[in-house]
């Protein structure tokens, strides 16, 4: 099967590992492996959003951009991401961050910090009296406002939506799967887990599960939401999708009928801890010694250990 050569620039480091969790595998009697998306690297911090990355930055350096503008919550995985990459690749990050948890003055910690030692220039957009979706719009028309002022200046700005949900991003999953594929050429896998936000992530595994599962044992992609999300938002995932499928020029398209969301595990939000997830995580450590965040794959990992 011949694959697209897209822009790319090498940011990560691939392939991830995948293990059996042996112990947890026992207690419930399944077979169960983890793919270690959280050690994509450069840093410890972001999980897999280099992955698309890698092709969005790609792109924006084949379009002669030498700045690079996105959007996420305050503690945004994607938005740090973003600005390690660009550093990675010697250009300007400017994040347009929305106040889901506020972040104090002086009190800089965790993604915020990083972004700030970074040198990332950083916008704060307050959600106060407004929804996500607004806030994103207003977000937005700065964003676009400030690319129209660099311009201006002689420089050319690369707009990534929040959390990279493009095509060109999701195909760095979509390859993703396959990479997964690879690794575990003697084993049939049913069920691949996995925390889902902006749909980017899911769109390039429900992609990838269509191309490469393997012959006579397709994959189904189970995604936990980590926000709520409208019943349009499957639809989206979906086009996402086949327009990865058709950037890298394989045959393949998805359906609804390829999707299995959940949203009965994201608490009372995103970025807000919640209960379910907090006893998986320990699970999990108590059991093989791996830690993961409260924001995604905690989240994930405690709607597959209750269904």
């Amino acid at each position: 099967m011949t694959i697209n050569q897209l822009p790319k620039v090498a940011l990560g480091f691939f392939p991830t590992p995948v293990h059996k969790l042996q112990r947890l595998s026992d207690e419930l009697g399944v077979n169960l492996y983890l793919k270690r998306d959280d050690l994509t690297g450069p840093n410890l911090f972001g999980g897999n959003k280099i992955r698309k990355l890698e092709y969005l930055v790609g792109d924006a350096i084949a379009q002669g951009a030498d700045t690079l503008i996105t959007f996420g919550a305050t503690q945004s995985n994607h938005a740090m991401e973003t600005a390690v990459a660009a550093r990675q690749a010697g250009l300007d990050v400017i994040l347009y961050l929305e106040t889901i948890t506020p972040n104090q003055a002086g009190d800089d910690r965790a993604n915020i910090l990083v972004d700030k030692v970074l040198g990332a220039t950083i916008h704060y957009v307050s959600m106060v009296d407004r929804t996500e979706a607004e806030a994103d719009a207003i977000a937005m028309t700065q964003a676009e406002a400030e690319a129209a002022e660099l311009a201006k200046q002689g420089h050319k700005a690369y707009i990534i939506p929040v959390g990279g949900a493009t095509p060109t991003g999701s195909t760095g999953v979509v390859l993703g799967f396959k990479e997964l594929m690879d690794q575990l050429p003697d084993i049939n896998v049913d069920y691949v887990v996995h925390g889902s936000g902006t749909g980017g992530t899911a769109a390039g595994l429900i992609a990838g599960a269509k191309a490469f599962s393997k012959a006579g044992h397709p994959t189904q992609i189970l995604s936990m939401n980590v926000s709520p999300k409208p019943e349009e938002h499957y639809q989206k995932v979906v086009n996402l999708a086949n327009d990865a499928l058709h950037l890298l020029g394989l045959p393949q398209t998805v359906s609804l009928a390829d999707t299995h969301f959940d949203q009965s595990y994201f608490g009372e939000g995103y970025e807000i801890p919640s209960d379910s997830a907090t006893q998986a995580i320990k699970r999990l450590a108590q059991a093989e010694g791996i830690l993961t965040d409260p924001v995604y794959t905690g989240k994930a990992l405690a709607g597959y250990l209750t269904t």
